[in-house]
């Protein structure tokens, strides 16, 4: 379970929603201008925050989980709204 008193990290968040639309750590990294492992540690950093696989590894990419996917739904709702 999540404690709601537990500090919310926008860029685990970000790291995230790159990574599902970028499809792996290294192109999320590209895009991010941050190097690949400092993007897989904020990814695994909010795994385990929630407590959930976000990324199945599948060779040199990512596929999400069922838990990846609703949760990208919700990140996708939140950037439109602060694109709002």
């Amino acid at each position: 379970m999540i404690d709601p008193n537990m500090p919310f990290d926008w860029n685990h968040i970000r790291a995230f929603l790159t990574t599902a639309e970028e499809g792996s750590l290294s192109a999320a990294a590209r895009k991010l201008g941050q190097t690949q492992p400092t993007v897989g540690r904020q990814v695994a950093a909010l795994e385990a925050d929630l407590g959930v696989m976000l990324f199945e590894r599948v060779g040199r990419s990512l596929a999400l989980t069922v838990a990846g996917g609703e949760l990208l739904e919700h990140v996708r709702a939140m950037r439109a709204a602060a694109d709002r």
